[in-house]
């Protein structure tokens, strides 16, 4: 989500400041005093690929700085002092994600011209002499440069940000990202007296950044401060995605429980696949699981393709232990053997007819359907294929209208995505979508890594807001703008170390809670649990590590996913 930039502020700021700076303080004597420290926003940020000289990175909600695979990665950002400050000092600070890597570099970049919009790695500015750096801890969470000597008054300040790290990449929260954007912190002396009797200026809101994270600022009231969640843009901009405010989960008791399309009146449905690509049985499988994690698993994720005849008996006794309350989650790969057009074209109805009379029959309980998630790994992008995009979309809207036409009023359907940025990239998000009228739920299947510099290292607030190769709407933002009245699903995810590569996993845990709190469209998640992927190379299980496995039971433990199925 964008931040608003400064720029269209100045002018109102310079004259403040400039005339009546002082007037932000109730009493004042006519000596010059020090002013307000004004927060300013980056009017431009972004990161540059060496691996991919034309691309452009200015969308993005993190700044990518670093090496990895002989791809270099060098971040940019940009500050405008306004006209009339008189400047005493100046600290920037930036809020990382995930682990800092090497010595961090900040340079100086004389040509302050470039936009966040069009640089790329082929077209980027020259780097000027180092400014600053730190050596912080790996864990630190921010990056403080004193800026004193470099940022002495108005104008434009344009920066580089570089890693020492020869094989690991460090991310930063950038002016897109939904809270701890980069901030100039500017130190100033006021230039005139102020009245002897003012009222206080109106606190600014805040920007969401962690505690401690800079001091309260002043703002004088008619600048344009960082934007705050709640503030709505200007009528003059263009409109950036918004969420509903979070709500506050109600307290355990049976105060939360699930309507009619299986949605919670509060709090977040817990779910869980367990024992994949294994020949364990799934229904002992996800009972380990819960025995394991301390909690039984609300939902309970199955898999499905063709001509296989579900729900199972024993997926059916799962849905029916009255001790241990769950919801089928059932993913059905109805093309198997087929193409999707030929789904959409009716060749297949005699498969789709099978299965309502099935669930007419043996299972009335409601239950989450899924039809072949993560389409975008399966399309083929070529005419006829009968794999294209618009043929899932007809494929699916075909299935769940003919199965509503065969009298099946229990299945909830979900449309999950799978988080890869291959796949967004293609505009896939829209052309996959099968309308909202045959869609109940939007779905999300995405992992991140633990192991610190490999694919997808991050943490859960990575793997929702994984955004297309060349900047766009990260998906989270994208499923709450386009389509804000669908509950979110992110029906599978894990945090995963490749097989003999074993890296604590108890981080991308604990980030989950905080990531809930701030996302209320998130109504239900469903992890993932094997040992080997489907490559057999990555281990999503929980207890890898013992401290893994604590951090988990912790999770599955809070009372945000006390919610009764009914």
């Amino acid at each position: 989500m964008r931040r608003k930039k400064l720029q269209k502020s100045v002018t109102a700021l310079a004259a403040l400041v400039a005339g009546a700076g002082t007037a932000l303080v109730a009493s004042a004597p006519a000596s010059a005093v020090a002013g307000p420290e004004l927060k300013l926003a980056a009017g431009d940020d972004t990161y540059v690929s060496s691996g991919r000289k034309n691309a452009g990175f200015g969308g993005e909600d993190k700044l990518a700085i670093g090496r990895m695979d002989g791809d270099t990665k060098i971040g940019f950002l940009k500050f405008l002092v306004p006209a009339g400050v008189k400047v005493t000092g100046a600290k920037l600070k930036l809020v990382t994600v995930g682990d800092i890597a090497g010595r961090i570099t900040l340079s100086r970049v004389a040509d302050s011209s470039w936009s966040e919009k069009t640089v790329t790695a082929a077209t980027a500015p020259a780097l000027g002499a180092d400014v600053a750096s730190v050596s912080p801890k790996a864990d630190a969470g921010e990056l403080t440069f004193d800026l004193a000597s470099v940022v002495t008054g108005p104008g434009a300040y344009s920066f580089a940000l570089q890693s020492s790290a020869a094989n690991a990449v460090t991310r930063i929260r950038s002016a897109e990202g939904r809270s701890g954007a980069p901030a100039l912190l500017v130190s100033t002396t006021a230039t005139t007296p102020a009245p002897a009797e003012t009222a206080p200026a109106q606190p600014s809101v805040p920007v969401e950044p962690p505690t401690d994270y800079v001091p309260d600022e002043v703002v004088p009231p008619s600048a344009t401060p960082i934007e705050d969640e709640d503030m709505p843009p200007p009528a003059t901009t263009t409109p950036v995605p918004t969420t509903p405010a979070p709500t506050t989960p109600a307290p355990s008791g049976g105060d939360c429980v699930t309507d009619k399309l299986l949605v919670p009146s509060c709090g977040v449905l817990w779910g869980a696949a367990a024992g994949g690509f294994t020949d364990a049985p799934r229904d002992q499988a996800l009972k380990d699981f819960e025995k394991l994690s301390g909690r039984t698993a609300s939902i309970f994720h199955a898999y499905h393709k063709g001509d296989e005849p579900f729900p199972t008996k024993s997926e059916m006794a799962m849905a029916r232990d009255a001790a241990k309350p769950r919801v089928l989650l059932l993913n059905w790969k109805i093309a198997y053997g087929s193409t999707w057009a030929k789904v959409a074209k009716g060749e297949q109805d005699a498969r789709i007819d099978k299965f309502a009379a099935r669930i007419k029959s043996t299972f009335p309980e409601k239950f989450y359907l899924v039809l072949n998630h993560e389409p975008e790994n399966d399309v083929v992008a070529k005419s006829g294929s009968g794999w294209e995009a618009k043929d899932f979309a007809a494929m699916y809207r075909h299935t769940i209208l003919r199965l509503r036409a065969k009298g099946v009023s229990n299945a909830i359907n979900v449309m999950a995505y799978m988080g890869n940025e291959k796949w967004m990239a293609q505009s896939w998000w829209k052309d996959l979508y099968p309308g909202d009228d045959v869609v109940d739920w939007m779905g999300l299947d995405s992992y991140v890594s633990a192991e610190k510099g490999y694919y997808h290292f991050g943490l859960f607030g990575d793997l929702l807001d994984r955004q297309p190769t060349g900047g766009g709407l990260g998906w989270y933002d994208w499923a709450t703008t386009k389509h804000a009245s669908k509950p979110i699903m992110v029906a599978e995810w894990g945090v995963y170390h490749r097989v003999g590569k074993v890296a604590d996993k108890s981080a991308g845990f604990r980030s989950v809670l905080p990531e809930l709190k701030k996302r209320p469209g998130i109504k239900a998640i469903v992890y993932f649990d094997t040992k080997r992927d489907d490559q057999g190379d990555r281990d999503i299980s929980i207890d890898s590590t013992k401290t893994a496995l604590a951090a988990f039971k912790t999770l599955a433990a809070d009372k945000i996913f006390d919610v009764k199925l009914r």
